[in-house]
């Protein structure tokens, strides 16, 4: 059920959702105190792409930094990617069909708010990260 979910996701807005954020990866990649964000924002792009079948959870070795680029990247964007998200996973929970891929939708919300010292993990495996 999940694989035939992430090919009707990735038609319909997971391939579109995973272009915007590898452009801003490569846009934040530029710089070089963007990398960490850029690289967050491919996390977050690979996540979109396939979000059936995965979750995310907190690494235990995320430090300070992370929380500090946390602070960082929820003033800058983190705020705008998760009231998008909002308004898209309700517009598609409008309909029967489209209430997985609304609730695909919330589940991108707490990783595009705070990306660093986060990982996606297959959903049958989340506590076996480590």
């Amino acid at each position: 059920m999940k694989t035939i979910l992430n090919v009707i996701w990735l038609v319909l807005s997971g391939f579109w959702l995973f272009l915007g954020y590898l452009a801003a990866g490569v846009l934040l990649c530029i710089t070089i105190i963007g990398i960490p964000f850029g690289i967050a924002a491919f996390r977050i792009g690979v996540y979109a792409l396939w979000p059936f079948g995965y979750t995310t959870v907190e690494r235990r070795d995320a430090g300070a930094p992370s929380c500090i680029g946390n602070v960082l990247w929820l003033v800058l964007a983190g705020w705008w990617l998760a009231l998008a998200h909002i308004v898209t996973g309700i517009a598609l929970c409008i309909t029967i069909i489209g209430i997985p891929f609304g609730i695909a939708n919330f589940k991108l919300i707490p990783v595009s708010l705070l990306p660093l010292g986060r990982e996606i993990v297959r959903t049958d495996q989340p506590f076996a990260t480590r």
